[in-house]
C-alpha cells in the first residue's frame, strides 16, 4: 500500500506496519525530527492515568506509548492489529499485556476503561467513526478519551511547507532509515487527507463523546482532542 484513501483495507495497513516494526519507533524520532518525543509526554499528561484506573492504548504499536501509563500505576492494555508490532512490542516490553484487536470490533467487555487513548493510528482505521464508538462502547461512564492525531497547521505559510516536506521530503528522508519508504508514502498521504480540528471534533460528538476539546501541538501539526463518555 502506497497511497491514501477512504477504502483501506485492515490487512493491507496490518501488513504495512508489520513490515516496519522493529524500526518504527526510531523512524519517528527521525522523521518528526525530534517532536515524537515531545508529543508523547503531552499525550501522557493529557491522559492523567492513576493508580488503580485501566488505561487502552489503541493501535499502541510496540507499546512506547502505552508505557507511562503503565508507570504512572494504571493497569495498561496495549492493543493493536498488527502483529509484528506486538511481536516486537512484547520483545521490547514483556511487563505490558499486549493484546491483538481491530478497533472496530474491539475484544472487551463494554465499560472495561476509565481512559482510552490512541495515537497517531485513528487515520488508519477503515471505519473511523466506528472505531470511535467502539472507543466509547469499551469506557466506563464518566470516562475519558485522548486522541493524538496529525492535524492541520493553523499558519496558512507553515501550512504549506509542512505539505511540501510531507509529499518531497519525507519519503527521501524515510530511505536512510525504514526498511519499507513506501509505507510512509501512505502515511504521509493519509496525513494530507485527514480532517482539519474541528472536523475530527465534530466526529467525536457524533459518536456520542461529549465536552469535546482539543489543543494543538507544534502549529497544528498535531492536535490533541478529548472527551468523556457520559455518566
Amino acid at each position: 500500500m502506497t497511497r491514501a484513501s477512504l477504502d483501506k483495507q485492515p490487512h493491507e495497513v496490518a501488513s504495512m506496519f508489520d513490515d516496519v516494526a522493529a524500526r518504527y519507533d526510531l523512524t519517528n524520532d527521525v522523521l518528526s525530527l525530534g517532536q515524537a518525543r515531545l508529543w508523547r509526554r503531552a499525550v501522557a499528561r493529557a491522559v492523567d492515568a492513576r493508580p488503580g484506573e485501566r488505561v487502552l492504548d489503541l493501535a499502541a504499536g510496540t507499546g512506547t506509548s502505552a508505557l507511562p501509563y503503565a508507570a504512572d500505576g494504571a493497569y495498561t492494555v496495549a492493543c493493536d492489529f498488527s502483529l509484528g508490532m506486538l511481536q516486537e512490542g512484547q520483545r521490547r516490553n514483556p511487563q505490558l499485556p499486549f493484546v491483538a484487536g481491530d478497533g472496530t470490533r474491539l475484544p472487551f467487555a463494554d465499560g472495561t476503561f476509565d481512559v482510552v487513548t490512541n495515537s497517531f493510528g485513528l487515520r488508519n482505521f477503515q471505519d473511523v467513526d466506528l472505531a470511535l464508538a467502539e472507543l466509547l462502547r469499551v469506557t466506563k461512564p464518566g470516562g475519558r478519551v485522548v486522541i493524538c492525531e496529525f492535524s492541520q497547521p493553523v499558519w496558512k505559510p507553515f501550512r504549506t511547507v509542512y505539505t511540501e516536506y510531507l509529499m518531497r521530503a519525507l519519503p527521501p528522508l524515510a530511505r536512510t532509515v525504514c526498511s519499507n519508504p513506501d509505507a510512509y508514502v501512505y502515511l504521509a498521504e493519509s496525513v494530507r487527507s485527514w480532517p482539519d480540528q474541528p472536523a475530527l471534533a465534530g466526529r467525536l460528538q457524533h459518536a456520542g463523546w461529549q465536552r469535546v476539546a482539543w489543543r494543538n501541538l507544534s502549529g497544528g501539526i498535531v492536535a490533541l482532542h478529548r472527551g468523556h463518555r457520559p455518566d
